[in-house]
């Protein structure tokens, strides 16, 4: 395997890492908050919808992308709505959001399950730029889609904003205890509510990354999954969102491999074996195990859950 080859893998993990980290990204801004939103799947396919159809319509990637992150959001909206004002279950809501938006996004999408897009699409995947001539990280971070380098630079701006500045700082404190941000003037109930509406927006903008750039036509319950994974790679990071960087390539790059040695034969011993796909599909779950087990048993607080993820919020009660 040459230099060129490993390169164009790693290119492909990084493609097929994105939407992960974009979804992860959002769902690192709605725990945060102190909200465990598990609709993150059913929040992407409406992006990945949404996105296809403004894209196939209006030949527009900028409206596009607009669109997937607005359907994203509405269906943050709702999720919001439900468990910050009406304090609902956040996670029988989420698993119910995931029902719901899986069913609209197949439903308004099944007249364009043959449809392609236009021309107008060929710029959004070519990424090209004088970096790209740097050997091996030219090919695999810059002949990208702009939507790769979005989640970096998105990646990036999440970590500073977490970390050094003050409504950061206060997002994280009405995470871990709502109770002592409402009595410091923090806008408890603004705080939760826009960055919900945040992480929904980049959940649907990574579900477009799917039907706009990897896949580029539309197909029924088209993120397959991936929302799911990328829940799992907030564990896996730490709610970290640099850490969440490494943790979807490293599941894209799994993803990938799925792809290309699905049923392909191994040759062990003189016997020839193929490795199902479905177990390196279990891969990216059997390290989140790992890695919440080392969390549970590791005592940085850092690498912790913010103590408010889940429960409900009662002004009167404080």
């Amino acid at each position: 395997m040459t230099l060129l080859d490993i390169a164009l893998f790693g290119q492909t993990a990084v493609l097929m890492g994105t939407p992960l980290l974009l979804a992860a990204l959002g769902e690192i801004l709605t725990e945060k908050a102190g909200h465990m939103n598990l609709g993150v799947e059913g929040m992407m396919l409406a992006g990945a919808a949404a996105g296809f159809i403004a894209g196939f319509y209006t030949n527009s990637p900028a409206l596009a992308f607009a669109a997937a992150g607005a359907a994203g959001a509405a269906g943050a909206l709702i999720y919001a709505v439900l468990t910050v004002s009406l304090r609902a279950n956040q996670i029988v809501t989420g698993f119910v959001l995931t029902i719901f938006l899986s069913g609209v996004a197949n439903f308004v999408g099944s007249d364009l399950g043959n449809s392609t897009l236009g021309d107008g699409f060929t710029s959004v995947g070519d990424g090209g730029s004088f970096f790209s001539s740097i050997p091996f990280f030219g090919p695999v971070l810059f002949e990208q889609s702009r939507y790769v380098h979005f989640s970096l630079i998105m990646a990036a701006a999440v970590w500073i904003y977490l970390n050094k500045t003050s409504p950061g700082l206060s997002l994280r404190m009405v995470g871990e205890n709502p109770s002592s941000a409402d009595a410091a003037g923090i806008p408890v109930t603004f705080y939760k509510y826009s960055h919900i509406l945040a992480g929904g927006f980049l959940c649907g903008a990574g579900g477009a990354c799917l039907t706009l750039v990897i896949v580029k036509r539309w197909q029924e319950s088209a993120t397959a999954g991936m929302g799911w994974i990328a829940i799992a790679l907030v564990i896996f990071a730490a709610w970290g969102p640099l850490k969440a960087v490494f943790g979807a390539y490293l599941f894209g790059a799994l993803r990938g491999l799925s792809f290309k040695i699905q049923n392909a034969p191994i040759s062990i011993g003189g016997r020839s074996l193929s490795v199902p796909a479905q177990i390196l599909d279990l891969l990216p779950y059997i390290m989140t195990v790992v890695a919440l087990i080392l969390i549970t048993l590791g005592k940085k607080r850092e690498n912790q859950p913010p103590r408010s993820l889940g429960k409900p919020y009662f002004r009167e009660e404080r």
